[in-house]
């Protein structure tokens, strides 16, 4: 049932769900999601700890969830897991998803109304039943028949993140195939699209039967939609399904250009071809009045790359990210392209929480967990005391954490420095969480909403604007407040809300958040056209979720951005002159 600490945190959350959903009280259903968090946040082998008797040991593990992980590791079931699971419908889990469900309400529904299915939920909707309700109403039906028709809509789109995982589990398996010669992921996931709705694979190989053959027999396929000599689609036990083509080592090249590109970018390169007198396809590059030179000889086409089709044509080498049709043909006809942001050039983010708000590791555990990563700087922006269910802090707590970083810093125990920040709330009229007299002892300030969602544009872009205009402002943090497949991003006029930024020189904070990536890439490259400053930050309740940050990349990328429109790619120095400015 679990063979990793992912899948053991991933069942736990199960299990606080079905709690919940039953009833039991608040504290049993934290403790699971607290042993969820904490085994994520693992770094040692969970086979190690079990076997060294150290489970217990695990801040947030006490004795009978550690009992339970071990039975689970050890036999592979976990019989509480399954007494829960099947002590409900099978349906109700499935409400979970739904956004703006949680456990209270779906038991609630359940009690009252019967509900147990996604279709039940629907019908009751339809029919006006959810609203006569005791603490439901009218306007909560209204949302939650929302909801239901964007999960509809999703279908099984999952996260780039997560796709990317699972994809990348199965390249690893392709390349080491004998057949195999090239092998590569195609489609809107190398494209870096925040979401996905299916994997694509190709693969060069002069022996597609085998392949196919071995593809559509993997233990992490539920079900073969089609089988044929040279492409293949399965669905994934993960829901989503994944495609497989095999070409020839000579077609592989053109093949992987065009498997990548989104249907605008191919429809503008095939265009170009054709004005040039070439026939562009899948598979090759032809003239199309046969008198006509080759571009390529019949010997050199096994060699063709990416960058040797798209200089052919005129054009210099397009990276995966930009091939959305979206202005980057001309760009490359000009050699205007930027020199898209690389991992590498991120020296450090400013938009990391710790234990003192709702953070999963210690103020020092993030410190050295970013030290890791050869970064010159970290910023610890804890919540403020409006958001108290992510414990925000108060401004005796607040002033504490200050005089910690700046005993950290002077200490000289790590090499890295640490500025002391805030995430500090929006209020529901643009006034700051803490009195410019707090927020003045800061480094730097992070303002972000996280209430009132409803507002209208005009008051919510009103609201948004007051707190850029604050002079202790530093960065706006996750603009639209949008959660990937969950929630859609309130009402807001962007252009006004850039303009602002832009004209007080705050910067616009890249959520790497997977399920944020939020300002989303399609309004980047005009933005900073016009002048605004990015900075990458990953959102960070963990170690571990410090890695976000190579999402933060691709969005960046997709968004036409370079190493110099981004913030947390200078070096220590001149990041603390801009923020003593």
């Amino acid at each position: 049932m679990a063979d990793n600490k992912h899948d053991v945190a991933k069942l736990l959350d199960e299990i606080g769900v079905l709690l919940e959903l039953k009833g039991e009280n608040a504290f049993k259903i934290r403790a699971y999601h607290n042993a969820a968090r904490a085994l994520e946040n693992l770094e040692e082998d969970i086979d190690i700890v079990i076997k060294e008797e150290r489970l217990k040991e695990v801040p947030g593990i006490g004795d009978s969830i550690a009992e339970k992980i071990t039975i689970l590791i050890s036999t592979g079931h976990l019989p509480y897991y399954e007494e829960l699971k099947h002590s409900m419908p099978e349906g109700l889990f499935e409400l979970l998803k739904i956004p703006g469900l949680g456990g209270k309400k779906i038991k609630a529904l359940y009690e009252e109304l019967g509900i147990k299915s996604v279709d039940d939920l629907f019908n009751a909707c339809r029919k006006g039943e959810i609203e006569k309700l005791p603490h439901f109403g009218k306007k909560t039906q209204d949302n939650i028949l929302n909801s239901l028709k964007r999960y509809q809509d999703s279908g099984r789109r999952l996260l780039w993140w997560e796709a990317s995982r699972i994809a990348h589990e199965i390249l690893q398996e392709l390349v080491q195939l004998k057949e195999v010669i090239h092998a590569e992921i195609a489609g809107s996931l190398r494209r870096k699209l925040e979401t996905i709705g299916d994997l694509d694979f190709l693969v060069a190989s002069s022996k597609p039967d085998l392949v196919m053959e071995w593809f559509t027999k993997q233990p992490w396929v539920e079900k073969v939609l089609a089988h044929g000599k040279t492409k293949s689609s399965v669905r994934l036990k993960q829901g989503i399904q994944a495609d497989l083509r095999v070409v020839s080592s000579k077609q592989y090249g053109f093949a992987l250009v065009y498997f990548t590109g989104s249907k605008e970018h191919n429809i503008q390169l095939r265009h170009r071809a054709n004005e040039r007198g070439f026939s562009l396809s899948e598979y090759d590059l032809e003239a199309i009045d046969p008198t006509q030179s080759a571009l390529f000889s019949k010997s050199s086409k096994s060699q063709i790359n990416e960058e040797n089709l798209y200089n052919a044509l005129g054009l210099s080498y397009i990276p995966p990210e930009l091939r959305e049709g979206m202005g980057e043909i001309e760009a490359a006809e000009k050699g205007k392209l930027p020199h898209l942001v690389e991992e590498k050039d991120i020296r450090g983010v400013f938009h990391c929480h710790s234990t003192d708000s709702d953070g999963h590791n210690t103020l020092e555990e993030m410190v050295a967990a970013a030290q890791g990563w050869g970064w010159e700087y970290i910023g610890i922006a804890d919540h403020s005391k409006s958001s108290y269910q992510a414990n925000g802090m108060q401004e005796n707590r607040l002033l504490e954490q200050i005089e910690r970083i700046h005993k950290i810093n002077r200490s000289g125990k790590y090499q890295i420095h640490v500025f002391a920040g805030l995430e500090c709330d929006i209020l529901t009229n643009g006034e700051l969480d803490f009195s410019n007299d707090v927020l003045k002892e800061l480094d730097y300030v992070v303002v972000s909403v996280h209430r009132a969602f409803k507002q209208d544009e005009q008051t919510m872009t009103a609201r948004i604007i007051k707190a850029i205009e604050n002079p202790y402002t530093t960065i706006v943090g996750h603009l639209t407040g949008r959660l990937l497949l969950r929630r859609e991003p309130y009402a807001l006029n962007l252009p006004k809300v850039i303009d602002a930024c832009i004209a007080n020189h705050k910067l616009m904070e890249l959520n790497a958040q997977p399920l944020r990536l939020d300002m989303d890439w399609r309004y980047w490259h005009k933005a900073i056209d016009k002048g605004l400053m990015c900075c990458i930050n990953p959102d960070a309740h963990s170690i571990n979720d410090l890695q976000y940050v190579r999402a933060g990349i691709n969005v960046a990328r997709k968004g036409w951005l370079a190493k110099e429109n981004i913030f947390n790619t200078l070096p220590l120095k001149k990041v603390q002159a801009y923020l003593l400015s």
